[in-house]
């Protein structure tokens, strides 16, 4: 059963677990389970996804109950008028604040700007070599996208040097294999904690948040975060 966060007549918000994709898709065309039909089923109501999170990211994940809302909801996405807090695990120790201003890559080619600020929360430094240094270092982040590129947080704490853990395409392989054979750990340490947008119909301000998933919250406990 997929943790319902938030309902009303217009939308509802699940918490995706870490692994589990939003819809069908050609890139994975051995996988039978997605978030829409799971969740179409567990409610018996047709749903509309109102934006998208990668496969590996767990967190807050927005559907819509009917077309006219879906597209209130892509619209004010596409115009970053939502507003999005994610929390991420990464490599090495972060400057207390940062702001990423780099442009993006579409697939066909074309730049489009981009832009991500975050805040450092914690810290750790785990008695475990790595490479040259006797000691491995990660940084637990508060991140915020101002704009919404495909995969753009995995994408900007790479250009900075300090990739998301788990993350295989951006990220670095030598802590992925890490984190694999010390903590048997493959999940992408990156969760879509909360999501804020007004409501087409009521005009407030909707906020929903999501608890890290099982895997995160190892994690947490490993590097000594409470």
């Amino acid at each position: 059963m997929l943790d319902i966060l938030y309902r009303d007549e217009q939308f509802i918000a699940i918490n995706k677990p870490h692994g589990l994709l939003v819809h069908r898709s050609p890139i994975a065309a051995d996988v039978e389970e997605f978030a829409l039909q799971l969740l179409r089923d567990q409610i018996g109501h047709k749903v509309y996804p109102t934006h998208r999170i990668d496969r590996k990211t767990a967190g807050v994940l927005l559907f819509a109950l009917d077309k006219e809302s879906e597209i209130a909801l892509q619209q004010q996405f596409m115009n970053d008028q939502v507003s999005k807090r994610y929390f991420a695990v990464v490599r090495g120790h972060t400057p207390d604040a940062q702001e990423i201003d780099y442009p993006l890559r579409k697939e066909n080619g074309t730049l489009q700007e981009a832009f991500t600020s975050y805040v450092t929360l914690k810290r750790a430094e785990l008695d475990v070599p790595f490479g040259a240094h006797p000691t491995s270092r990660y940084s637990f982040i508060d991140v915020t996208p101002k704009t919404g590129r495909m995969h753009q947080i995995r994408k900007h704490m790479a250009h900075v040097y300090h990739p998301i853990i788990g993350d295989r395409t951006h990220g670095c392989n030598k802590q992925n294999k890490l984190f694999k054979e010390k903590w048997e750990m493959t999940t992408m340490l990156l969760h879509a904690h909360q999501l804020q947008f007004r409501h087409p119909v009521t005009g407030d301000m909707a906020s929903i948040t999501a608890p890290f998933q099982p895997e995160f919250n190892e994690v947490m406990a490993l590097m000594g975060w409470d």
